[in-house]
């Protein structure tokens, strides 16, 4: 890797117009601003474009009193618009909410690009079992849009999108589980940053498990589940379902790289790729980009090398 890959958290990536796009977890005072944006033309070489957001848009602040970033962006392009979700939270809590912002083009020089704020899709609060942020778009074989999201509580859930907004129907409000870590009352299970692909009659949902955050000493590390259904139930290679906690471990850090986690998946035209961060004990703990070449076994699951 090269040129600017570091700091990036949360990442999110697309292929559009060229290039390849990535957005990451923003906080105040930091540049370049609020949901980072850094582009590619061949995965190595990154340069940064510059952020989504100058400030917190004020109906997130009056939601979630005391917010300083804007987290766990996610894009995907639908209705000829690029859809960008992103997460507003504090610390610790489940006071949280997922907003969207749309642009007709990633092109900055294009008179068509703006990036322009939809507002509130999805919001928790603390008498919620569920925690809105660090959400995930996939459309799935019939057609219908769905937003995978959640953290800890009581893990991951999916509701549904209308596909002209990219926000769940007012109508239907209804929440699905996709993925938990059943522990201890009272004490939080480690699991968040869903992301969701369809594959060979699958869908495969990915999971970071354990603590991120912590530099070097963050535990973050990624598993997989898969099933026939978009909406589950998602099981390891050894049969074993995310609702209890289980899913085929994917991916450790080692020496140079700890906790990785909180991936994206990139759908090339030369294979698969998965794109998370990882702390760099090279370099003071910081959150690194990391991009790394996915292999299928021929049962169908999915190999990466860290």
């Amino acid at each position: 890797m090269r040129g600017d890959f570091a700091p990036v958290h949360d990442p999110c990536i697309i292929k559009a117009e060229g290039r390849y796009h990535v957005f990451c977890t923003g906080h105040e005072g930091q540049e370049p601003g609020l949901i980072p944006w850094r582009t590619s033309r061949d995965l190595v070489h990154w340069e940064v474009e510059g952020a989504v957001f100058e400030s917190i848009p004020e109906w997130a602040k009056d939601a979630v009193p005391g917010t300083r970033g804007m987290w766990a962006p996610d894009i995907a392009f639908f209705n000829d618009r690029y859809h960008l979700w992103y997460s507003v939270s504090t610390f610790g809590s489940n006071r949280s909410v997922i907003g969207l912002a749309t642009n007709a083009t990633l092109d900055p020089d294009s008179p068509d690009f703006r990036w322009q704020d939809q507002g509130l899709v999805v919001m928790s609060n603390s008498g919620d079992n569920f925690n809105a942020i660090d959400s995930n778009h996939i459309q799935d074989r019939e057609g219908r849009h769905w937003l995978t999201l959640g953290s800890f509580w009581s893990g991951i859930k999916m509701f549904p999108l209308d596909a002209k907004t990219g926000k769940p129907p007012p109508d239907n409000p209804k929440v699905l589980s996709l993925a938990s870590r059943p522990v201890p009352e009272g004490a939080p299970g480690a699991i968040e940053a869903p992301f969701m692909i369809e594959r060979d009659g699958y869908y495969y949902l990915f999971a970071s498990y354990d603590y991120c955050c912590r530099g070097v000493s963050s535990s973050y590390y990624i598993v997989v589940g898969r099933s026939r259904d978009v909406t589950g139930p998602f099981v390891g290679h050894d049969r074993r379902s995310m609702m209890d906690g289980y899913g085929m471990m994917l991916l450790r850090g080692n020496r140079e790289f700890r906790g990785p986690g909180h991936n994206a998946f990139l759908k090339d035209e030369d294979g698969d790729y998965l794109v998370y961060h990882a702390y760099d004990t090279q370099n003071d703990g910081l959150a690194t980009l990391r991009i790394s070449p996915v292999d299928w076994t021929q049962d169908g699951w999915p190999t990466v090398s860290l």
